[in-house]
């Protein structure tokens, strides 16, 4: 006996949803533990010490993307495990480097980072005084020619 020729697709796309529902369902990371609210508060801490990578700008606890999301499901499982902050911290640096944190520490990698914006101010600072000083310098009295040239134009302008 044959199936009408409607149900073949029928039975064929139902098969694929629910192989697809399957292999969705097993890339579901596990629920990770739940942290007491000492590690809770820590993951916070944390959280707010770390830069997300997409925004940059934006703390990991501040950042919507994605990628914030993990490094947060990072830091919780690590908490679990019963890391300590500082060892968090290493990994994240580790993994991504001192931009990572968004207070990053003074060495002479992030030298540049940190003095960086006082330099500038400093050269704006002293290129500001060194134009001031030009035009405010002591000018030299005019000639009695020149005086002649100015009173002549004067007179002829008006």
């Amino acid at each position: 006996m044959r199936a009408p020729g409607f149900l073949a697709p029928l039975l064929l796309t139902l098969a694929l949803a629910m192989g697809a529902a399957g292999t969705a369902a097993a890339q579901t990371p596990p629920a990770l533990p739940p942290l007491s609210s000492a590690d809770q508060q820590r993951a916070d801490k944390l959280a707010h010490g770390l830069r997300c990578l997409v925004c940059q700008n934006q703390t990991l606890a501040d950042s919507n993307a994605p990628l914030a999301h993990d490094m947060r499901n990072l830091i919780h499982a690590q908490l679990a495990e019963g890391r300590s902050d500082a060892q968090i911290m290493r990994f994240f640096e580790d993994r991504y480097g001192d931009f990572v944190r968004y207070d990053p520490p003074f060495k002479p990698i992030t030298w540049l980072l940190w003095l960086g914006p006082f330099a500038l101010l400093a050269l704006g600072f002293w290129v500001l005084l060194r134009t001031l000083k030009r035009r405010t310098g002591a000018r030299a009295p005019l000639t009695a020619d020149e005086r002649a040239r100015a009173a002549r134009f004067l007179d002829t302008g008006s």
